[in-house]
């Protein structure tokens, strides 16, 4: 359990943080090497009247308050909602990311995420890394019928307000309910209740390796 690489895979900006923000927060206080890669800045999700790049530069915003260096994080530009029509270019993309980094844990969407795009990042992390990397997949409940709490990570009060100063940085997207600063502190302090803790994040067990 002791991992040092970790690489957070984000299918679209806002995902990673929205999932795992906290346990990012928490691995960056414990000094773990930390990787960023995201595949879509999601133009068409960009409100009239906004630069296209609006996204991008909210993310990287959004990476500099969690503490990510700017050289250890990578987007790509394939359009939402069309990942399954690139499932062999993102697999290759994943192939490089991990010769690059050799993470020893990936963070993905969980197994269970509907969205097609989140999907296909889970499908094709799993081809690339399964003989290398223990993943754990993260929640996002409006995508999830099922949800499968396998892993809790606990998370101090400053770890949930490193998470949710990063989403902050996403103006374009605060009309969305999952933006809402209430809904964000109401999962946190739902997983934590599960093991009387105040707050925490949890994750599905897709591989572990020890």
């Amino acid at each position: 359990m002791n991992f040092k690489r970790v690489l957070v895979l984000s299918p679209h900006t806002d995902d990673a943080e929205l999932g795992a923000g906290g346990t990012i927060a928490r691995f960056l206080e414990e000094g773990k090497e930390l990787f960023y890669a995201g595949f879509s800045i999601c133009e068409i999700s960009v409100p009239d009247g906004l630069p296209k790049d609006t996204l991008k530069k909210e993310c990287l915003n959004s990476i500099t308050a969690m503490g990510i260096p700017h050289d250890k994080f990578t987007v790509g530009d394939y359009k939402v909602r069309t990942f399954p029509e690139h499932r062999q270019e993102i697999l290759e993309d994943l192939i490089k990311l991990k010769k690059l980094y050799s993470p020893d844990l990936v963070l993905v969407p969980s197994s269970q995420d509907m969205h097609q795009d989140h999907g296909v990042i889970y499908l094709e992390a799993l081809r690339a890394f399964k003989k290398d990397a223990s993943i754990w997949g993260y929640e996002h409940p409006w995508n999830n019928l099922t949800f499968t709490t396998d892993i809790f990570v606990q998370l101090s009060s400053d770890h949930l307000e490193r998470k949710i100063g990063a989403l902050k940085q996403y103006l374009s997207q605060r009309q969305r309910s999952y933006m809402e600063e209430r809904n964000i502190r109401a999962l946190a302090c739902t997983r934590g209740s599960q093991l009387d803790l105040l707050y925490a994040e949890a994750f599905e067990l897709v591989r572990m390796i020890y």
